[in-house]
């Protein structure tokens, strides 16, 4: 993802409404450009709507595709107005760049973004429902406070609800936001507690909320064939023929351009029921043009990976020391070839949109992650003016970072245009899984060197991944300040890059899902080298990290990463598993990793059992995390951590996609295996270490290291040393 970072400059819009209702809105100016995720627009509101009865509305701000924003960002508004959550409804916010601005889900950021505006915001308005009973009573507003939605003035035992307030509240000036006193966390009713989410009982109970469920009077369904070869063309289609099968309204050709993440060439299909279009599709003959990516496969990448790794790297992205001298001088040498493959998204909810386009102007139902994105790639292909593109966004049903990328939106709105009709765009799993944005496949060449107390003194990595001379394809990159880096004195990143035709991008964690299994298996195999145990063995680069980060090269470390905080979590995760007080076989053999990403610092041991015939079982997992000192909605934080495990353990065993003559070879879930409820662990116990630092976000961080947590148990328990991925290719089965 783009970063900008816009400076905390507030103020506050505040407004009556008919019937005697407050509406406040936080926004915030833009500053000087840092490091944050992208916001496209340079206004952020955040709504509180307080009708006369008392009810509190709080809208919902980001899309929500399972992570819980549309529950935890109005907790926090919630909290600081001082009302109990039973009084609020929650509603989701539309995207609009004129009131709210980072509306997008991604990178873990919800949280750090929010955590103070959100905040500010409920304070603020309390501040003006206070000072409206101030008036109306004629005392201090320093006399009165607030509890459950009420404003008290305890010397006279007045009391008056926010409801017969807020019209009066609504003439008064806001604060300063610099100046509203905000709660102490020993204050908090809200923050902190376990909370359902908003919509917990509609999902279980099947109400439509997705953006699958949504329909409109008259609306046609489309189907959208596209190349099976990415990035081909339409030279013939028997377009004829599928206009005349029954219930089919348009069938046609669209050229579409070159932009993977845009309009791509393809065949329509409208119909008036999702029957008919696919029915229609089934009969559909296409002449294509291919293009260049038909001469590429998986085969052919690793080839070149393997011949790569005996060439000089093309480029280096950070050398800190001599790491040839220390090789020479080492005691023990480790070399090993590590390879993750590329994954899709696999999101339980397939593309769709809606669309609808009518006197110039455009209406879209997206299940979209980056709307501002969707609505500027939108408005430029149909050449009309952003003013006139409306975007709201239902619930998503798993994204992934899948949903970064608008296709299906582009293509719902070209559609529509051309068809001028309300349109809704479905994909089946098959356009889903074969017409992805994957999780690039990795090749790392890799070699240590231990001196002879057993202590890393060199590092190695050549890196044989995918791009250009412009760069890394995306996701497909490699930082130079990834772990170990600044831990170890002698240290080399290198790379070679092959070009790539297949499209790629962000999945969950992108870079350290792939990054933790390579760098956290080889940690675990110098440790055995060393004749050291793992836990020890990391915790001595950690402790280096004192002498080394700061210092020299190693100087570019990431500013965020605190060893201190992942020593914490290492140490801790030893202990609640018991790590050092194992003694008898039957405690099952264990392996641990621990990772930085996304602002939090995990660590996770795994627990298994692998029989003669390589069948699995993860008896148990342990999951230890430092993402600042609030945790805001501990259920839902103990649920996300433990649906990263899950969603790992997938990846580990069942997930790959590979590619022939350009195409994917899987094209459902009976290909690429998610693992089932009979499959996943026993237990995964959950705990949080609480640190002296700004609450951070979770939803990917958490992922990374089961991976090779579940790898070094399987070393523990075998001997085998997992140094590729799924495991399914190893001969392994889950039990």
């Amino acid at each position: 993802m783009t970063t900008q970072l816009i400076d905390r400059r507030y103020f506050l819009r505040v407004s009556a409404l008919a019937g005697g209702a407050m509406v406040l809105a936080l926004h915030w100016k833009p500053g000087r450009a840092q490091t944050r995720p992208r916001p496209s627009s340079s206004t952020l509101s955040a709504f509180i709507r307080i009708g006369a009865d008392g009810t509190v509305t709080i809208m919902a701000k980001n899309p929500e595709l399972g992570q819980g924003v549309k529950t935890m960002l109005p907790m926090l508004i919630a909290e600081e107005l001082d009302v109990d959550w039973k009084q609020v409804q929650v509603e989701q916010a539309d995207f609009d760049p004129s009131k709210y601005s980072a509306q997008f889900a991604g990178g873990s950021t919800a949280t750090p973004l929010n955590w103070l505006p959100m905040r500010q915001a409920g304070a603020a308005a309390r501040h003006m429902l206070i000072a409206a009973a101030a008036q109306s009573w004629d005392v201090a507003p320093s006399e009165c406070s607030t509890s459950s939605g009420r404003v008290y003035h305890k010397p006279t035992k007045r009391t008056i609800g926010y409801g017969a307030l807020a019209a009066k509240a609504a003439t008064l000036a806001p604060p300063d936001l610099k100046s509203v006193q905000l709660k102490d966390t020993k204050e908090y009713k809200i923050i902190g507690k376990p909370t359902s989410a908003v919509d917990g009982v509609a999902i279980v109970t099947g109400q439509p909320l997705y953006g699958i469920d949504f329909t409109l009077p008259g609306m046609l369904w489309a189907v959208f064939e596209k190349c099976p070869v990415f990035g081909g063309k339409v030279v013939s289609a028997n377009l004829d023929e599928i206009k005349t099968m029954p219930g089919v309204r348009h069938a046609f050709i669209v050229d579409g351009g070159k932009d993977l993440t845009g309009l791509l060439g393809g065949v329509a299909i409208v119909a008036e029921n999702w029957w008919a279009a696919r029915s229609a599709r089934q009969k559909l003959q296409i002449q294509w043009d291919e293009g260049t990516a038909a001469a590429q496969s998986s085969e052919g990448f690793a080839r070149r990976a393997e011949e790569l790794s005996k060439q000089p790297p093309s480029r280096t992205l950070r050398v800190d020391g001599d790491v040839e001298r220390a090789f020479k001088s080492a005691a023990k040498i480790v070399e090993s070839a590590y390879f993750y493959p590329f994954l899709a998204h696999a999101a339980p909810e397939p593309q769709n949109c809606t669309a609808h386009f009518q006197g110039g102007n455009l209406e879209i139902w997206a299940s979209s992650q980056t709307p501002q994105q969707a609505l500027e790639q939108v408005a430029a292909r149909l050449g009309i003016p952003p003013a006139n593109i409306t975007i709201h966004l239902p619930r998503i049903g798993g994204g992934f970072g899948r949903r970064l990328v608008n296709d299906c939106v582009i293509e719902a709105a070209w559609i529509a245009k051309i068809v001028g009709a309300p349109v809704k765009l479905l994909w089946t799993r098959e356009d889903d899984m074969q017409h992805d944005f994957y999780r690039p496949a990795g090749f790392h060449f890799l070699k240590g060197g231990l001196d002879d107390a057993g202590k890393l003194i060199a590092w190695r990595d050549h890196f044989a991944s995918f791009g250009n001379d412009e760069g890394f394809a995306p996701a497909a990159g490699l930082s130079p300040e990834q772990f170990p880096a600044g831990l170890v004195t002698n240290f080399a990143f290198h790379t070679s890059l092959m070009p790539l035709a297949i499209p790629t991008g962000a999945l969950r964690a992108p870079g350290d899902n792939g990054m933790a299994f390579v760098v956290q298996s080889f940690i675990d195999e110098l440790a055995h080298a060393a004749g050291k145990d793992p836990v020890q063995f990391r915790l001595g680069l950690l402790n280096a990290a004192s002498t080394l980060m700061g210092a020299g090269a190693a100087g570019r470390s990431r500013p965020q990463y605190n060893p201190e905080r992942m020593r914490g979590v290492l140490e801790l995760v030893a202990e609640k598993c018991g790590w050092n007080s194992r003694r008898r076989a039957s405690d099952g053999p264990m392996g641990i990793a621990c990772h930085f990403s996304y602002r939090g610092y995990f660590a996770e041991v795994a627990k298994v059992r692998v029989d003669d015939s390589k069948r699995l079982k993860i008896e148990k997992v342990w999951l230890v995390g430092d993402i600042g000192d609030t945790i805001i909605n501990p259920g839902n934080a103990v649920n996300q951590a433990q649906g990263a495990v899950i969603d790992g353990l997938s990846q580990l065993m069942g997930y790959e996609i590979s590619f022939d003559r350009g195409r994917t070879m899987q094209n459902n879930l009976h290909q690429y295996l998610p693992v089932r409820m009979s499959q996943a662990p026993s237990e995964i116990e959950v705990h949080f270490l609480r640190t002296e630092n700004a609450p951070t976000g979770l939803g990917e961080p958490a992922l990374p290291p089961i991976l090779p947590a579940v790898c070094n148990a399987i070393f523990a328990a075998t001997g085998q040393r997992i140094r590729s991925l799924p495991l399914s290719k190893h001969g392994f089965r889950w039990a």
